[in-house]
């Protein structure tokens, strides 16, 4: 079996969430241990992190997983969704899995996949824990799939959690309250495992995590708390973080930070990645505030994160996002609103099982608009879009894909315009030039 053929089997035999939404998604642990167990418990063979949210999970993860590597060790990391290929989401020290191992894998373990029946993302999990155990990291940072409770990735007993900020989206399967969805986030607290949440946002949200923190014996902490930061002009591609530590005896002053990953929102972001570093500290891991600053100036190039506020081009500005939920959604949205631009273009496309409505009313009507679908079998037709977006006085035309969309939208952008691509992170994975 080959790296296609390996791929064509776990697309075509296995349910695929990205592909086929909810029907896809299978909650309880019960699986991933049975494949786990049969792998002889991989899991239990290196340290981990383990990092659930509604936004910035992506972020946190790739930025923890930059400054262990910076730091010296080796360090796995595991993601989803993939933006261009499946190995994106199983990489060690930035450098994806390689596709004889998936392909070897698929085909050592075709018989035992299917009598257990696994979904997809049970078999990306098993591999996951599999390859870095083979490769022998000394640690692996991992993101929750969906929710935290009953993700796949949740048989680990991790050396830190860290939960950032809730938000609505995955609510046929989370909740349709941000209580719900928090206490679905919580269920990766541990029994005696620190655990950061990255801000206080309401307070019936932090009583639900202190309350699962009490009843497991973890101590809790919050980003929020271990200082502030403040966001400065950009410089060079960078966005500079002044950061005011809470405990002055220990961080008597402040510091800054140069961030490569652009967007407002990891302001929220990087208070956690601090106050879990402060912790690993604390435990003995030997992180120094250079590693975490040269590692935070490269998170792209040391991890191959992308796809977050990624500019495209400057003459006009593009600018990509995946943000696809409300809250990230209307973030990146309102920090793109904030740049001066004669006229703003927005290259958009949405999967049909998303609320779409509130999404839409964050948009201007003063904007241009250029309709599109991702590919993939859950896309919304443009035509469809279109229809919705009117209600909100959202007018442009359609298109079959994001890369006709995006260059009708550079061929009538003057050079002083700004073009929004996303919605999805199915269509900012469809861009030809990512």
């Amino acid at each position: 079996m080959n790296y296609a053929e390996a791929m064509a089997y776990l697309y075509n035999r296995l349910p695929v969430f990205h592909q086929v939404g909810a029907r896809a998604y299978k909650p309880g642990l019960e699986t991933t241990r049975a494949f786990c167990q049969y792998l002889g418990n991989p899991q239990n063979s290196f340290s981990t992190l383990h990092i659930a949210g509604t936004n910035g999970k992506g972020s946190v993860s790739n930025m923890l997983a930059a400054i262990l590597q910076t730091a010296g060790y080796k360090t796995g990391l595991y993601t989803s969704p993939h933006l261009k290929s499946f190995n994106e989401r199983i990489r060690i020290n930035g450098i994806p899995v390689s596709e004889t191992y998936i392909a070897d894998f698929v085909q050592q373990y075709q018989g035992f996949i299917e009598s257990i029946n696994p979904s997809f993302f049970e078999v990306t999990v098993a591999m996951a824990f599999d390859y870095f155990a083979k490769e022998e990291v000394d640690i692996a940072v991992i993101e929750v799939g969906m929710g935290g409770r009953l993700d796949s990735t949740n048989i680990i007993t991790p050396v830190l959690s860290l939960i950032t900020n809730i938000g609505m989206d995955h609510i046929r399967q989370l909740g349709d309250t941000l209580p719900a969805i928090a206490r679905e986030k919580a269920g990766i607290i541990k029994e005696g495992i620190p655990v950061v949440v990255s801000e206080r946002q309401d307070p019936e949200i932090a009583a639900i995590f202190e309350e699962v923190a009490r009843h497991q014996n973890a101590p809790i902490f919050y980003g929020s708390d271990f200082g502030r930061v403040e966001a400065l002009p950009n410089e060079n591609g960078l966005l500079p973080l002044e950061i005011s530590y809470s405990n002055k005896d220990k961080y008597p002053n402040s510091v800054r930070i140069d961030l490569d990953l652009q967007g407002n929102y990891q302001k929220k972001n990087v208070l956690g990645v601090l106050c879990a570093v402060d912790l690993l500290n604390q435990r003995g891991w030997g992180i120094s505030e250079v590693h975490v600053r040269n590692a935070l100036s490269q998170v792209a190039k040391t991890t191959g994160f992308r796809g977050r506020w990624t500019q495209l081009a400057s003459a006009p500005l593009v600018i990509v996002d995946t943000g696809h939920n409300l809250p990230g959604f209307s973030e990146a949205v309102g920090q793109f609103l904030g740049i001066p631009s004669e006229q703003r273009h927005f290259v958009i496309g949405f999967v049909n099982d998303k609320d779409i409505t509130s999404l839409l009313s964050v948009l201007p009507t003063s904007a241009k608009y250029y309709f599109c679908a991702p590919s993939n079998i859950r896309a919304l037709a443009p035509n469809e879009l279109k229809n919705q977006a009117a209600y909100f006085g959202l007018v442009g035309n359609t298109f079959s894909d994001v890369n006709e969309a995006l260059n009708a939208a550079l061929r009538v952008a003057g050079k002083n315009d700004s073009i929004y691509v996303g919605g999805s992170t199915f269509v900012v994975a469809d861009l030809a030039d990512l």
